[in-house]
Parts: C-alpha cells; structure tokens; sequence
C-alpha cells in the first residue's frame, strides 16, 4: 500500500503515519512512584470528538526543572525528558502517563505545554494545561491574568484520583484558549 503525501495545506490526519513513535506517551515508567495520568477529550467546533488528532506536551519534572537531556524521545525507564506525543483514539480519547509539573520559579503555577495537531488545520495550535490547586499561584499567573476571566477555565485541568483531566475544544462555546506563536 502507498500513501498519498501530505498536502500543504493542512497537518492532519496524515502525521499519524510518521509522527507517532512508541513510547511516546509513557513519559515515565508504569513503576514511577510520581507517575500520574494526563488525559482528556479533544473536540470540534460541534463538539464532536476528533479520532485522528494528535496531542503533544512538553514539561517540567515535579521539581520545575526543564530537562537538558538530549533526545527528547528517549525512553530509557530513568531519563526524563519532559516531552511526550500521543494520537487520539476513535472516541478523541488521549492519554499521557508523567508526573505532575511542578513549579519553574518559586510562586509560579505549574502547567503542561500543548501542543495539538487535526485534519483540517493550517498549523498546530499551541494551549497550556494549569493545575488547579494553588489559587494564590493561579491568580498571580501573568498569561492567566491577561485572559477574560470567563476564558481562564479553558486553561486549567480538572483533577482526578490518578491524575488530571484536560479536555480540548478546538472551536464553540467551551473553545480552549490558543497561543499565538507567531511562528506562521
């Protein structure tokens, strides 16, 4: 079987040809004392789940610290790279197993970088994940803070027992707050 090449024009569904690589969204090993999980929902404009999307995130460990690791899709079982990539399923389902972020400077709040790829888009779209719980860090958060304060909640995961909850709206009423990374 031969694919056809990726259009121009759009960056999805064909990167699920090459883009996914195995371990990618074991960031850490099903041993890992800190391990949590990460997951959520990624929706259309209907609200509608999207099957074929695809979701990275970048992160600090639970100390803060971005890794200076070379290879950041290195998956040892010890190495922490702090990045990770995983495909939806057919209900738009994902997940990530990490650990929780912690904070890049003292007071800051902690947040997961998103990245996510879907048919039809010119580019990907770039979001954070916050997690909830440090109110004081939440409302001091300078990107939190330039938002309408009905839009912040877009922002910010849902926590669960294993882990966090952060479903993606990529257009609608409940639409995820994007960043504009100039990068067009």
């Amino acid at each position: 079987m031969t694919l056809a090449p990726t259009p121009g024009q759009t960056v999805g569904p064909f990167f699920h040809y090459a883009l996914p690589f195995q371990g990618g969204p074991e960031l850490v090993s099903p041993g890992h004392p800190d391990r949590i999980r990460l997951h959520g929902t990624v929706f259309d404009g209907a609200g509608s789940p999207i099957p074929d999307a695809l979701v990275e995130i970048w992160q600090p460990d639970g100390d803060g610290k971005v890794s200076q690791e070379h290879g950041s899709m290195r998956r040892d079982g010890f190495t922490f790279t702090g990045f990770g990539r995983v495909q939806t399923d057919r209900t738009g389902h994902y997940t990530v197993a990490t650990v929780a972020p912690g904070p890049m400077s003292p007071g800051a709040a902690p947040f997961f970088s998103v990245c996510v790829f879907a048919r039809g888009l010119l580019d990907r779209l770039l979001t954070r994940a916050y997690l909830p719980g440090d109110t004081e860090a939440l409302a001091s958060d300078a990107l939190l803070n330039s938002l309408p304060e009905d839009r912040r909640a877009t922002l910010i995961a849902t926590a669960e027992d294993d882990g966090y909850r952060f479903d993606i709206h990529l257009q609608g009423e409940a639409e995820t707050v994007f960043l504009d990374h100039g990068g067009r």
